[in-house]
């Protein structure tokens, strides 16, 4: 993407625990370092219980293109997160 991306989107995501927070940023880290036609995307950690997502584009079309796609990674983390951390049918959770 070249320096004249004029479109930013900032999504914080805040967790109750370091850990959990340090979980999200770990699933996206490989997502984020991928090359994206017109886009790109950073990671920080502002708080030890937060991350921001960071995307810059060059247009309007790529930048709702990758908060659609980044946001969807994200729910998909919660998601499995949520799962992993149920307890099973005997009463014990999978952390």
């Amino acid at each position: 993407m070249n320096e004249a991306a004029v479109w930013l989107a900032i999504v914080q995501i805040r967790r109750p625990t370091s850990d959990g927070a340090d979980r999200v940023a770990q699933a996206l880290a490989p997502e984020v370092s991928r090359e994206v036609p017109r886009a790109r995307a950073e990671l920080s950690r502002p708080t030890p219980t937060s991350i921001e997502l960071r995307i810059t584009a060059a247009d309007t079309s790529a930048c709702r293109a990758a908060l659609n796609t980044y946001l969807a990674w994200v729910g998909l983390v919660l998601a499995t997160e949520q799962a992993a951390l149920r307890p099973g049918p005997s009463g014990v959770s999978a952390e």
